[in-house]
């Protein structure tokens, strides 16, 4: 089965009482026995199991060509889920150019967890490799990176840690399954945050693991089964719901995005655009090699290098909407330092390049000459 074709039929089954087309919104907690022990059904109750919340997890299994798929309440909840595979001693390796909501969380909430982060450069193999020991138990990256697009060859990593039986885990929420298939290219765990694209409206926060292995993947839902941090059955119809149109709202996507690149990219006022689709990309040529297409997500800077252009460019927007997130039908626009990523520290984002006149845009699906008209006279 093709890709589009799974979006809309992958893992995906008529509901056999009444036929439905969609799986109805099983709003349930609990569920009848025949005996103790002896559910009438697969369910017995809904932190453990949902129906509708299986058939997401099915559908983004099916999506990602992964054995099992796991829905949680965000992308951290999923992310946190993935860590308490690890204890006191272990170690991790991260790209150092990551949502602030996850370094955060490795940095803050589990600093005394007694699990090491470190944070790497991970087109920079010898450094990588000269950080693996016995107890690195994780390789996480994120490709496209959130918000400077940089890019991790994903199969080049992959080979690596085979060869030292360690796991391998990439956040596909930029590049989505439409564009970027991580666990055909080596990986063993996907993560999504599916408030993003697969949700793409805006209307819902959750979050998804899809694993390689099965064994594995039992294993981490007995977590999310333990630690509670499951997604509801509404949320669940959004997402999947989400998914049934991702191919064909990331198609767009794409095409706004370059129509929008390529006019930030002549503008005097802009100094840098941060987009894979560019020749100019340092990493263009593993975008080629990995992705189908280069999305959405753009970044820039102002010749100026002032934060004020940025904030004063970033008021004066009429159809982009200035707000947090990113992925859903509508433009929106985001200051980084300010924002999303304002919870690493100012010397942090120096050094990886998060200045205060970056700007990232989430080109939505809208006709692109309002799209770039709009730009055109923000930056005036």
């Amino acid at each position: 089965m093709k890709f589009n074709t799974k979006t809309i039929h992958g893992g995906q089954h008529h509901e056999p009482v009444t036929g439905a087309v969609m799986p109805p919104v099983f709003q349930t907690s609990t569920y009848a026995q025949i005996s103790p022990g002896q559910p009438v059904g697969d369910y017995e109750y809904s932190r453990a199991a949902n129906p509708t919340r299986q058939a997401l997890e099915d559908a983004l299994a099916s999506i990602e060509n992964g054995a099992r798929g796991l829905a949680f309440s965000s992308g951290l909840a999923a992310t946190d889920c993935l860590l308490r595979m690890f204890k006191a001693g272990d170690e991790v390796i991260a790209m150092d150019d990551l949502y602030g909501g996850t370094y955060r969380l490795f940095t803050r909430l589990y600093k005394d967890s007694g699990i090491k982060f470190h944070f790497v450069d991970m087109n920079d193999f010898d450094t990588f490799q000269s950080l693996i020991n016995q107890n690195t138990k994780l390789v996480w990256v994120e490709t496209p990176t959130n918000p400077l697009m940089k890019l991790a060859d994903i199969a080049e990593i992959a080979k690596i840690t085979k060869k030292h039986n360690i796991l391998f885990a990439v956040d596909n929420t930029f590049a989505t399954p439409y564009l970027q298939r991580p666990l055909d290219l080596g990986a063993d765990i996907v993560m999504h945050s599916a408030t993003k694209y697969l949700g793409g409206h805006s209307d819902v926060i959750a979050g998804a693991l899809i694993i390689k292995d099965k064994e594995l993947g039992d294993e981490l839902h007995f977590k999310q089964f333990a630690t509670g941090g499951t997604l509801g059955p509404m949320d669940s119809y959004l997402v999947l719901r989400g998914i049934k149109t991702l191919h064909l709202r990331v198609q767009r996507h794409c095409e706004n995005g370059e129509k929008v690149v390529a006019f930030l990219n002549s503008h005097s006022k802009v100094k840098q655009v941060y987009y894979p689709g560019l020749a100019s990309h340092p990493f263009h040529e593993v975008a080629k090699k990995q992705m189908s297409g280069f999305g959405g997500m753009v970044s820039f800077t102002f010749t100026s290098g002032l934060k004020k252009d940025a904030t004063d460019f970033l008021e004066k927007l009429k159809v982009f909407t200035l707000a947090e997130s990113l992925g859903g039908v509508e433009s929106l626009a985001n200051h980084p330092a300010l924002m999303t990523h304002a919870s690493i520290p100012e010397d942090k984002r120096k050094e990886i390049g998060i200045t205060d006149d970056l700007v990232r845009l989430s080109v939505g699906i809208e006709d692109a000459e309002d799209l770039i008209e709009d730009l055109k006279q923000a930056l005036q």
